[in-house]
Parts: structure tokens; sequence; C-alpha cells
């Protein structure tokens, strides 16, 4: 058994970090995390890439392809569907080699409709599953933009299209903790494990926009209440309890290690030779 995240999440929201992050927490508790980047579009990361997508298709390179005349939506999208074909799907395979009970971090790109409503990424799952992967989805959100009711709304209603879609173990991580101030963090609190009416008539949403479009801020709350699956994890990267709260989340959805053999070592008892 092999086991996996795929680390979703909007642009800029820190995916790059959580897996960098993630990867160097498992060394100082000697554990080995491997992270994949499946971004073609990616320019740098910090963490130590096991496989990079970048190696089989470039979004520059399909962008300037006079047969193609894609866009970097449309580009970027092409390149998740090559890499879902049969000839994309041997280099990655090959990419992941053969090993057992490992754990690998899927670097994903960061156009939200590969997640929300097409269903490139929904076969990548099953494929992954048809290798005899535990898949898990990490969602992750910046924290810093999601003290306001409005933007929390729209971040959790991406969640949810995104839980419902790829239909797989998932968690929901608030990035960025580091960044935010004392107050922030301590108004952050009743958004992680949020009473959507509650918040909605709350201090933190009081736009004219919402004040406008209350009937319609209302009903998609309601949305949000009815599946009743949008919880949070708060993680700061600087803070080693925070990293391995979120592995230990992690670690569960993926049932990681529940599969393992239990290591023993043979136990050899005193002689009664020599007095003791």
């Amino acid at each position: 058994m092999r086991y996996c995240q795929l680390v979703l999440g909007p642009a800029g929201s820190g995916k790059s970090t959580y897996c960098a992050a993630l990867q160097r927490h498992a060394e100082t508790i000697n554990r080995v995390i491997n992270v994949v980047n499946l971004d073609p579009a990616a320019e740098a990361f910090t963490y130590s890439a096991m496989a990079d997508v970048r190696d089989l298709i470039q979004l520059d390179d399909v962008m300037q392809a006079d047969d193609l005349d894609f866009g970097p939506n449309g580009g970027l999208i092409f390149c998740m569907e090559y890499l879902t074909e049969p000839d994309g799907l041997d280099w990655f395979k090959e990419q992941l080699g053969d090993y057992d009970d490992d754990c690998i971090l899927f670097d994903c790109p960061g156009q939200i409709e590969l997640y929300t409503h097409m269903d490139v990424m929904k076969n990548l799952v099953h494929q992954l599953q048809s290798w005899d992967f535990r898949v898990c989805a990490v969602f992750v959100l910046d924290s810093v933009y999601m003290v306001d009711a409005a933007k929390f709304l729209s971040g959790s209603l991406a969640a949810l299209a995104t839980m419902v879609q790829l239909e797989v173990p998932h968690i929901n991580i608030l990035t960025k903790m580091d960044l935010l101030n004392k107050a922030a963090r301590e108004q952050l609190e009743m958004f992680l494990e949020p009473e959507i009416h509650e918040l909605l008539s709350s201090e933190h949403s009081v736009s004219k926009f919402n004040k406008k479009y209350q009937k319609l801020t209302y009903t998609l709350g309601k949305v949000l209440d009815d599946f009743s699956l949008v919880r949070y994890v708060p993680l700061n990267i600087n803070n080693e309890e925070s990293l391995m709260d979120v592995l230990i989340q992690t670690d569960f959805a993926l049932q990681y290690g529940e599969d393992i053999d239990v290591k023993t070592q043979d136990y050899e008892y005193p002689d009664a030779d020599d007095g003791t």
C-alpha cells in the first residue's frame, strides 16, 4: 500500500510552502515524505522534488506552440490532460517508482476549476487508486483572507465543491497563520468550525454587498450548512506542534501505517548463572 496527498487550492494559497514545511518536519521525526511537482507553470519551489511534471510538459512550451494557440488557462488544462493520457501516465508511473508504505505529496496547480468541476483531477485520483495508492485531498486556503465572512463563504464553497467532485477523504487547512497578528488569530477561532448563519450575521459581514444581497448570501450559507462538511485545521509552518497536528490529521484520513507490519526485536533473557 502507498499513500499520497493531493495538495490543492487557489493560486497563492501556500501549497508549495505547505509541501516544503511538511517535508522538513518529516525529517525531524525520522520519516520520509516525498514531494512531486504537478504544476507545469511552476517557476520555483523550496522542497526536494521526487519528480517534476515540467520534465514531461511545460506551460510555456504549450503556449508557444503554433498549432495549439492556447492562453495560460487553456494551456494549463491541456498540460494536465496530457498527463492523464497513456504516454503521460507511463512517464508518471515510472517517476513514482515501486515502493511500499511511502507517502507522497502532489503539489498541484492553482487553477481552481481543475478541482471544482473538471474531470482531469478526478481521473488522476482514479489512476492513483488503481496503482494501489490511498489518496486524500488537502485543500489549502490563505488565512489572511479568511477573517471576512464573504471571503470565507467563497473559499468554503470552493472547498466544498472540491470535496464533492473528488470523492476522497478531505482536509481543509488554513495556511499562513504565522502572518496573522494576535487579534486576527483570535477572530479566526470562529471560522475553524463555523456556524454559518451566526457568522453571516456577525460584525464580520458588514459590507455594502452583503447588505444588498443578504438573501443570496444566506442561501449560499445554507448550502454549506446542509452539507455540514467544511471544517478547517490551522497551520503555522514555524510551529512544530502545528505541523504535527496537520500530519496526524492527514495520517488519520489516509489510515497511514495500518497495513505496515509491526517491527519486533528478539529479547535475550539473561543467563541464570550471571547472578542477575
